[in-house]
């Protein structure tokens, strides 16, 4: 019986079935040994003498690296650093300018120099007379509209 030779292709099926599987399985774990798995293909493409235990030692080395690599450097970079995870207590007492008037049912829309929770414009509600340019204080959230008042000059 000859002994099993390995073809490139059947790394590169291998890696492509891997990367396939991460849809069925979420983990964004197993990319990257599909990702190995592609690049021992490439290389037995490059040069086919690769003996069989190489070719896993390669795989191996190069899924490792890959997973080492997101874990450690891509992800972390990935983390949100925008503030709309902040609670609402830190848009109580914040200003903001009237950028529409409501009108019958229809909300207005403020306008905050940075942005709060997440946007730098919101619907709004006041008890207050407002016209558009005018100065506000959110003294409330009230689910996703902002209630404001009139800031006194």
């Amino acid at each position: 019986m000859e002994d099993f030779q390995m073809l490139y292709w059947y790394w590169l099926v291998f890696g492509m079935i891997l990367i396939l599987l991460e849809l069925a399985v979420p983990s964004f774990t197993i990319f990257w040994f599909g990702l190995g798995a592609l690049v021992v293909g490439v290389l037995l493409l490059l040069a086919p003498g690769i003996g069989l235990t190489v070719q896993i030692l390669i795989w191996i080395v190069a899924s490792s690296a890959f997973v080492i690599f997101w874990f450690k450097v891509i992800k972390p970079r990935m983390t949100d650093r925008t503030d709309a995870g902040i609670s609402r207590e830190a848009v109580l007492g914040e200003t903001a300018m009237v950028t529409r008037m409501p009108e019958g049912e229809r909300r207005g829309e403020i306008r905050f120099a940075v942005p709060m929770l997440g946007s730098d414009t919101w619907p709004f509600i006041s008890v207050d007379e407002v016209v558009v340019g005018e100065r506000v204080m959110v003294q409330d959230v009230s689910g996703n509209t902002m209630v404001v008042k009139k800031v006194s000059n």
